[in-house]
């Protein structure tokens, strides 16, 4: 088993924060996404639409190792693990706060985009995303 390039790595992390299931073919380092709508797999449009994608992963299941986008859960602790470790104090208090009232994933959202750590919360949460992939292809192929 080849060690899995860093790019693969991040891609999944990203098209994973896009809310897709992602499977990937280590023999190929082929990477397939398709939305995690699993209420409209039963859609024809849907099906259709990603037909090849879906025969293509039926007919080669064994090759392909599947990624889905966090629970909530998992997302709600990448956001406390990121206030953890914030510096200033003032804006850690608001955050910790938003997370205790109703709508927590909406009023970060909201914070951090009015604030000067936007960027740094994309990079925690990327970071976070590509060590949950590197963590799941290690359990999938220990000898990588």
């Amino acid at each position: 088993m080849k060690k899995v390039h860093q790019n693969i790595v991040k891609e999944i992390a990203q098209e994973l924060d896009c809310g897709f299931n992602c499977y990937f073919n280590s023999n190929t380092d082929e990477i397939i996404t398709i939305p995690n709508f699993s209420h409209f797999f039963d859609d024809e449009e849907f099906k259709e639409t990603f037909r090849e994608s879906i025969e293509k992963i039926e007919k080669q299941q064994s090759d392909f190792m599947k990624f889905e986008p966090l629970e909530s859960f998992e997302s709600f602790k990448i956001m406390e693990r990121f206030i953890e470790q914030l510096a200033d104090d003032d804006f850690k208090m608001e955050l910790e706060n938003v997370l205790t009232n109703k709508k927590p994933f909406q009023n970060f959202k909201h914070k951090i985009d009015q604030s000067e750590f936007r960027q740094s919360w994309f990079e925690f949460k990327q970071s976070a995303l590509e060590k949950i992939v590197e963590n799941q292809l290690n359990l999938e192929n220990p000898d990588a």
